[in-house]
């Protein structure tokens, strides 16, 4: 009797025929998946070497598969991405599925193509597999989103910083956007939840709380008129509201039909304007007139600045060639044809500044002192604003309302210059100019001024910037926020009064305008006798050390230090002038307050005071009162000396601290 095989036998009879034609099967559905895949498959061998490519690496990579079989993987990854990839695929090595790890691949136009891979090593046939996604879009998308969540956050942190009252209304006019500012203007919805609302909702309950007088006996009729301008674009419209206040609303008409509008109180703005009315007109009139003169006016003033520079030379020169009759002569003849053209400038200047004045007699610190309770409204609480008037001052004869226009005008000038609050000081005082100050500025007529200092804590200007100020309109304020002719107004002002402007100023410290306007004649003028006293405080061989960076003005010192009989020693730096302290004995310092590097005037007159006690220290500045409560040894200690100065005032000041 034959056996039956059993069922073991049996399967095991007919596994071969069937597990072959499964193999089949699964070769040519993984070859179709291979080929059809939108996705890129690679199989790499140990060393890294692309051994099968599926052809959608044309479409992700722009390489067809033969060119990449048998590159090194190496050749087509972002070099920022290798170490990576090298790490990963040690992973799978050591039998980790290399899951949802990103690399970048460069594609043959140059861009980053980023794949999201997963992979595995396949021990037998010793050989890596991974399937890659084509990410780059996706990633895309997802950093744009982010990006606009962030803007979006900046974008209403912004909205509710506005200080002013910010709205934007949908085509249903309803509120989207609306900021804390903008419901303080309507105090009746105090609490409420503006979003959502409509315009005339707004309008109704405003109506009701009596917020707008002009809607007075008209109700609903006037509401769906408001409605109806609310949606019309505006630039700009005054409104009076019930409580006297005044607001500016404007609006715009966004491109997809809603309206942006922004609410800004203005009753201050107004209660000044009203204040500042005659003054305006008066500004407004200048600046036609200050228009009709430019281009003689702006030519007149840089050749001007060559004739002082061309006459100073000449009245130098002249000292130094005392004696020789044939060069006085050639000087004198140099000097009157200087002194020629100098007059012809003031002819083309009163040609571009001719305004009708008024002149009387002021007194000035009457009539700054009064200007004061008007500039208090106008610049603001964080502007601290100081009176430093002189006693016994000189009156003038000048034109009170354009005198009130130019300090209004650099007080103006001063606020911009201090966006964040800062200290604005007038100060008065009676000044000489001698004929060597007067030869150095063609325009200046020796003799006695009245002198008005308006000083800001703001952000100063350059040399360049200060040099073209006072030219008609040349501003450095943003287009529609100034004419340039503010500063050519008050200079044509002073000038046509027969006075002067100098400005000083240091980026970053602030600035400082001089008005001179002269003594009136009537009173009487100081002595040549008080003058010549002055000039006679001379030195008797002590030595000075001048410390000053402006190589120009260093010169000038040393020459007036060596004319009042002083030995001079120079430095251009702090740090200079602590050398020649160790090996000079030196009577007087005389340095700049503000000058560049680490150590400033003070800090030297700091160190001096405490290294050569027997030194005196005469500081100088630009800025009245600079760093007065910085002085280093306590009030007194040291002397301040004020720019400019004349030769008489350096030597007055010199003899004082020297003990006469």
């Amino acid at each position: 009797m034959t056996d039956r095989p059993s069922g073991r036998a049996d399967e095991g009879a007919i596994a071969p025929p069937a597990l072959a034609v499964d193999r089949e099967a699964v070769r040519a559905i993984n070859q179709r998946i291979f080929d059809t895949s939108l996705d890129l498959i690679l199989v790499v061998d140990r060393r890294g070497n692309f051994i099968r490519v599926s052809p959608s690496s044309r479409t992700i990579l722009g390489y067809d598969p033969a060119e990449m079989i048998g590159q090194s993987a190496a050749e087509f990854l972002l070099p920022e991405d290798l170490d990576n990839t090298r790490a990963e695929m040690r992973h799978a090595r050591r039998g980790q599925v290399a899951r949802n790890f990103e690399c970048r691949y460069v594609h043959r136009d140059g861009r980053a193509v980023t794949l999201w891979w997963t992979g595995l090593w396949s021990e037998p046939e010793r050989q890596y597999f991974f399937i890659g996604r084509d990410i780059t879009e996706r990633n895309e998308t997802e950093r744009r989103l982010r990006d606009s969540e962030v803007r979006f956050m900046d974008l209403r942190a912004a909205i509710e910083s506005i200080p002013e009252g910010f709205v934007i209304y949908d085509h249903d006019d309803r509120m989207v956007v609306c900021n804390e500012a903008y419901q303080r203007f309507y105090p009746e919805n105090a609490g409420r939840n503006f979003l959502g609302k409509r315009f005339e909702d707004i309008l109704r309950e405003g109506v009701a709380a009596g917020r707008f007088p002009e809607a007075a006996g008209r109700g609903e009729e006037w509401i769906a008129e408001r409605v109806r301008r609310h949606r019309e674009t505006a630039n700009a419209i005054e409104q009076q509201v019930a409580d006297g206040r005044w607001v500016l609303v404007t609006k715009h008409l966004m491109p997809n039909g809603w309206v942006a509008g922004l609410r800004v109180d203005i009753t201050a703005l107004k209660a000044a304007q009203a204040a500042l009315t005659e003054s305006e007109a008066r500004l407004r009139q200048a600046q036609k007139m200050e228009a009709i003169g430019n281009l003689t006016g702006g030519l007149a003033h840089d050749f001007n600045n060559l004739l002082g520079v061309i006459i100073g030379n000449l009245d130098l020169t002249a000292r130094l060639v005392a004696g020789n009759a044939e060069a006085a002569q050639l000087i004198g003849e140099a000097t009157e044809a200087a002194l020629s053209g100098a007059e012809l400038t003031r002819r083309l200047l009163a040609f571009a500044r001719k305004q009708p004045l008024r002149p009387e007699r002021i007194e000035t610190n009457v009539l700054v002192t009064d200007l004061v309770r008007l500039l208090r409204r106008i610049l603001g609480e964080n502007i601290e604003i100081a009176l430093e008037l002189g006693d016994g001052l000189w009156p003038i004869v000048a034109d009170p309302a354009q005198l009130e226009a130019a300090l209004t005008n650099l007080a103006a000038n001063a606020r911009d210059a201090m966006p964040r609050g800062g200290r604005l000081t007038i100060a008065t005082a009676n000044r000489q100019l001698d004929a060597e100050y007067a030869a150095s500025h063609a325009e200046v007529a020796a003799g006695d001024y009245v002198a008005v200092e308006v000083t800001d804590t703001g952000s100063g200007m350059t040399p360049e910037i200060a040099e073209r100020i006072f030219e008609p309109f040349y501003t450095t304020k943003e287009a529609g926020k100034g004419t340039g002719l503010g500063l050519s107004m008050v200079f044509g002002f002073i000038k046509q009064s027969g006075g002067h402007v100098s400005v000083y100023s240091e980026p970053g410290i602030g600035s400082t305008f001089r008005l001179y306007l002269p003594r009136d004649a009537s009173v009487g003028a100081a002595s040549a006798d008080t003058v010549e006293a002055a000039v006679e405080k001379r030195g008797a061989g002590e030595t000075v050390l001048a410390v000053e960076d402006n190589d120009r003005l260093r010169r000038v010192v040393v020459r007036q230090l060596s004319g009042l009989g002083y030995r001079p020693l120079e430095a251009a730096s702090p740090a200079e002038a602590l050398a020649i302290l160790e090996r000079e004995r030196i009577d007087v310092l005389f340095s700049d307050i503000v000058m560049p590097g680490p150590l400033d005037g003070i800090g030297l007159a700091q160190q001096v005071r405490e290294r050569w006690p027997s030194v005196k220290v005469v500081l100088t500045s630009g800025f009245p009162g600079a760093k007065r409560d910085d002085q280093p040894g306590g009030p007194g200690a040291v002397r301040l000396l004020g720019k400019p100065y004349r030769s008489e005032e350096l030597g007055a000041v010199l003899r004082e601290v020297l003990g006469g």
